[in-house]
């Protein structure tokens, strides 16, 4: 569990120069460049003292080892917050934030556009130990300060929204919730802390699944915390308690995936916006859900407070029957039909927010689907979309 004062960074360096340094520390390791993998759970002590004492640098496997505290140190740094703690994957990452923040007979909002497995903690796990949720607009910025209750304790944004890609005032939502003191976690993983950092607008933590862009290459399960001064420790003794760990190799790939996540992002940004322009030229579509598309109701504010956008955004399609959306799906070659994102490869999933939305109407006028732009060569993926666009014709 992670603080500042272990990291080799130091001064004023770029951010893609903070993901090459920070959290390595190679002569520690007889010159090899990447922390090696850690494998134990035993640590043992020279003295009854020291074992007591526990002035030894880790303690026991499950609270960290070398490799778990490279990436820790590397993250407290790229997120410029107190601390990280690292979970199994990011959902995971979701339920310890809330549980750290929030005990019986507290109230709970949450956004409507929240990811829906995040739904169903509140849903069905917080209700169990007496913590209501309330949903919320996405769009409410200000004006949430007239949802807030004697006992709401924390604020969960997602900005921009699961699949339908809202983008939130969080400035204005962050200014309300200091002014009442109410803790605020928002799950930052479309983003990552390169194209928005949380912790610079205030947000007290700071949630990814690093499954997605900071692995990189489909091949882990990992969630990130990272928690602000006020929040730190809570989310520490939360973590600690409840005996959450992560694999030192699953640990390990998210170190290496971190060390070219600001090259990946890039590449997957602009083969994004070039799939984006080309969809929303297209007869079919009915309206492109990217918020760095002039167009996007959200626009201004993305423009105003993201550094940049990562690979993952919808569509929505002309009215069609389900059968030509499945034509249109089944035909694409290069778009694997996968829920995850963030990986190397392209992928493509029809989706329907509107069986468990309760604050907002989803009703978007057509077929919707999420498009998670990979490293392939765009050209190559519009030309697959246009087979597929061919395909739902034939079908119709």
């Amino acid at each position: 569990m992670a603080n500042t004062t272990n990291s080799t960074c130091s001064g004023n360096l770029s951010v893609e120069t903070e993901l090459v340094l920070a959290g390595r520390d190679p002569f520690r390791y007889d010159g090899f460049v990447n922390t090696p993998i850690v494998r134990g759970s035993t640590v043992l002590s020279p003295t009854v003292a020291d074992l007591e004492g526990h002035t030894g640098r880790y303690t026991y496997g499950r609270r960290g080892n070398p490799t778990v505290e490279t990436l820790e140190v590397a993250l407290t740094r790229i997120e410029g917050g107190a601390g990280v703690v690292l979970t199994p994957s990011g959902l995971s990452a979701v339920s310890v934030s809330l549980l750290s923040v929030l005990k019986a007979g507290d109230h709970l909002l949450m956004v409507d556009s929240a990811y829906q497995p995040t739904r169903r903690i509140c849903d069905h796990v917080l209700t169990r130990y007496g913590i209501e949720t309330s949903y919320y607009d996405p769009l409410v910025g200000a004006g949430i300060a007239e949802l807030i209750r004697p006992n709401t304790r924390a604020i969960f944004l997602e900005s921009p929204g699961s699949q339908s890609f809202e983008i939130q005032d969080v400035p204005a939502i962050v200014d309300v919730a200091s002014r009442h003191d109410i803790v605020t976690l928002m799950d930052n993983t479309w983003a990552t802390p390169l194209f928005f950092r949380p912790h610079d607008f205030g947000v007290d933590i700071s949630i990814q699944a690093g499954t997605k862009y900071l692995g990189g290459h489909s091949d882990l399960n990992i969630g990130t915390i990272s928690a602000n001064e006020r929040t730190f420790r809570s989310v520490q003794l939360t973590h600690g308690d409840l005996g959450i760990t992560v694999a030192p190799e699953d640990a390990f790939l998210a170190a290496r995936g971190l060390r070219t996540m600001a090259v990946r992002l890039e590449r997957h940004q602009q083969s994004a916006l070039t799939v984006a322009h080309w969809l929303a030229a297209r007869p079919e579509v009915r309206e492109v859900l990217h918020p760095a598309l002039p167009d996007h109701p959200g626009h201004a504010l993305w423009k105003r407070d993201f550094k940049g956008a990562s690979g993952l955004f919808s569509i929505i399609l002309q009215p069609v029957p389900k059968p030509a959306v499945d034509a249109f799906l089944d035909s694409l070659a290069l778009f694997g039909l996968g829920y995850s994102w963030g990986g190397f490869e392209s992928l493509a999933i029809p989706f329907d927010c509107s069986t468990y939305r309760s604050a907002t109407r989803w009703a978007p006028g057509g077929p919707a689907i999420r498009l998670q732009i990979g490293l392939e060569d765009p050209a190559d993926l519009i030309a697959d979309l246009d087979s597929g666009f061919t395909a739902m014709a034939a079908t119709r």
